[in-house]
């Protein structure tokens, strides 16, 4: 589990197809307290520390992995939001957050406004469904709440605030209309649909 508060930003700096994908990245994490075997939110994607050294890990990415997420998020020189699992006791500061990827959003612009930045971003209509005004979803990892949400014919989007300490951070400073991000939805929304389905089948 996760919270959506970034505590690294990492680049990934070698790519090796070797049946999965294996990926390295560069960090400032003090490696000998992350063992093999520990989970790492790589832009809001959870995998699994496969190897280390003193300022990099190792992750295998598999295929069903790269298909589902944003084109482009794991490629050579990428700045990539990192977040360690949660510790038992520590604080949640942003919202609960699994590391599974629900969908793609498409930026549709970046504008400032004052010192901060209003993003829209654009999403399928069977991912909408979640998303609620002031509700959390996670972007790229990063714990965030929604502005609003307008619905469409071909989709929704829906409006983020990105402070300038997120936007230093985090590589959410980074983004400009196009780009595609990850998407994680809020776990509740998704529990509750769940339910809503099963109460309508019976």
């Amino acid at each position: 589990m996760f919270t959506g508060i970034v505590s690294d930003v990492g680049t990934l700096s070698k790519l090796e197809e070797r049946g999965d994908l294996r990926a390295v990245l560069n960090c400032s994490y003090d490696m000998a307290t992350v063992d093999i075997g520990a989970s790492i939110a790589c832009a809001g994607v959870c995998l699994t520390v496969v190897d280390k050294g003193d300022d990099w890990f190792a992750v295998d990415i598999s295929a069903e992995t790269i298909s589902c997420i944003a084109q482009g998020q794991f490629t050579i020189g990428r700045r990539i939001n990192l977040e360690r699992a949660l510790k038992v006791g520590e604080e949640l500061g942003g919202h609960i957050v699994t590391g599974h990827v629900d969908g793609i959003g498409q930026v549709e612009s970046v504008n400032a406004v004052g010192d901060s930045h209003a993003v829209r971003i654009k999403v399928a209509s069977e991912l909408a469904t979640f998303i609620a005004a002031k509700g959390s979803i996670t972007v790229d990892g990063v714990s965030l709440t929604v502005n609003d949400i307008v619905d469409g014919d071909d989709g929704a989007v829906f409006n983020l605030n990105i402070i300038p300490h997120t936007a230093q951070v985090t590589t959410l400073g980074e983004l400009e209309a196009g780009r595609e991000v990850n998407l994680e939805i809020d776990i509740l929304a998704r529990y509750l649909s769940r339910m809503e389905k099963a109460r309508s089948a019976n």
